[in-house]
């Protein structure tokens, strides 16, 4: 089988798929949208509680560790 250019050994069109690769890039916009719907303030303030809550269980769990 004679190697054709610009093709792989499937032969898949190596410029076709770039093609669709950039047009693919260029409509995705999932990730922006995904960021400006997520209200940054909030999920700091939730972490926040998160770790105070953790601190709390852990301290509470601590055995007493006199000598």
């Amino acid at each position: 089988m004679a190697k054709q250019p610009n093709k792989t050994i499937a032969g898949t069109n190596i410029q076709e798929v770039r093609q669709q690769n950039a047009q693919s890039a260029q409509a995705s916009q999932f990730g922006t949208e995904f960021a400006a719907e997520t209200n940054i303030s909030e999920i700091k303030q939730q972490n926040a509680q998160s770790e105070s809550r953790k601190a709390q269980s852990t301290t509470r769990q601590t055995p007493n560790q006199s000598k």
